[in-house]
């Protein structure tokens, strides 16, 4: 019979670095999409349009990371006896859906429409002063991600650290804030170009390559989201480390691959099979599972629920394994 160890009620600290940046973006994408509605309206720029519409999207999406983050605080219960951590990443996947859906579907159509009933700007004087203050806004929101993001980097790779991380309130925000400043500076080369040449062609290109822009940024988000909503094992150092330190009790014989999901950005599910010496008494065996529970919960705060099973493992010789060299196992 497993013995564990969880977290009781008490959920893990809300992450503010990521609340912060989240906030951030919100009321930067807020005032943005106030300007860039009355410019378009003005001008009758559909690049500007597509730009609106894009922020408009993208405050709502920091209200639902909001969202997100507030109902994953909220304490387990016999109904929910792991919590709802994993509410920050439905939220975080139906972001990516608005993003995709929404922004990059929009923004297309609108290119797709301008495309076919083109109309001369009126006054793109209007456009440059709310594109370079959307620039000025969303510059800072992307300055204030970026640091939170690469305080969790821990000297990785960004591509890698955004594959590893278990925190979507970090990267999503990131992301959207890379294509927010991409989408403003196609969407100044549309007005621009179309305005100098004389061509109002072109600005209906610049909505369109804004929304392949969203489109390519879903797509990436999707896929992170979608892993980490099946729920995502823990990094392989990880769980070697924790099977190191549960053979190094001295009641350890054998350890299996550890057994690993997130249920958040900070709460991690762990199911360790070990096999104790076979002489150890009851008291004995309770003992060294309550002191192979402590050294792992020790150096790995981040797993709040812990199982470690007793088992005959010597009987299955392909299930063993030795402390430097742990698979990563499979989500639960």
């Amino acid at each position: 019979m497993a013995t564990s160890t969880t977290v009781p009620a008490a959920p893990a600290a809300e992450p503010t670095s990521s609340k912060v940046a989240i906030v951030a973006a919100l009321g930067a994408n807020l005032a943005i999409a106030v300007i860039k509605f009355v410019a378009a309206t003005f001008t009758g720029s559909s690049a500007m349009m597509a730009e609106g519409i894009h922020s408009v999207v993208d405050t709502t999406n920091e209200w639902l990371l909001l969202l997100g983050l507030r109902q994953s605080q909220r304490p387990a219960h016999e109904g929910r006896p792991f919590g709802y951590g994993k509410e920050l990443y439905f939220w975080s996947f139906i972001v990516s859906i608005c993003i995709f859906g929404i922004g990059g579907g929009i923004s297309i159509y609108e290119g797709i429409q301008h495309l076919r009933h083109p109309s001369a700007l009126q006054d793109p004087l209007w456009n440059y002063v709310v594109l370079g203050l959307a620039f000025l806004f969303d510059g800072a929101s992307f300055l204030v991600a970026r640091r939170t993001f690469n305080a969790q980097r821990n000297g990785r790779s960004f591509w890698s650290a955004f594959r590893e991380s278990k925190d979507p309130s970090s990267f999503v925000v990131l992301f959207e804030d890379a294509a927010d400043l991409l989408g403003i500076i196609v969407a100044f080369l549309g007005v621009f170009l179309s305005h100098q040449l004389q061509n109002p062609y072109l600005d209906g290109v610049a909505s369109l390559l804004i929304g392949v822009i969203l489109v390519v940024v879903a797509a990436l988000l999707l896929r992170e989201n979608k892993s980490l909503l099946l729920g995502e094992p823990a990094d392989a150092a990880i769980l070697r480390e924790v099977a190191s330190r549960a053979q190094a009790d001295a009641a350890v014989t054998a350890v299996a691959a550890p057994l690993s999901s997130y249920l958040g950005p900070h709460e991690l599910l762990l199911v360790l099979r070990v096999e104790f010496n076979s002489t150890l008494s009851a008291a004995e065996l309770t003992t060294a599972v309550a002191r192979v529970q402590a050294a792992i919960r020790a150096a790995y705060p981040d797993i709040q629920h812990l199982y470690v099973e007793p088992a005959f493992l010597q009987a299955q010789p392909s299930e063993i394994q030795s402390t430097t060299a742990v698979p990563v196992a499979g989500a639960l």
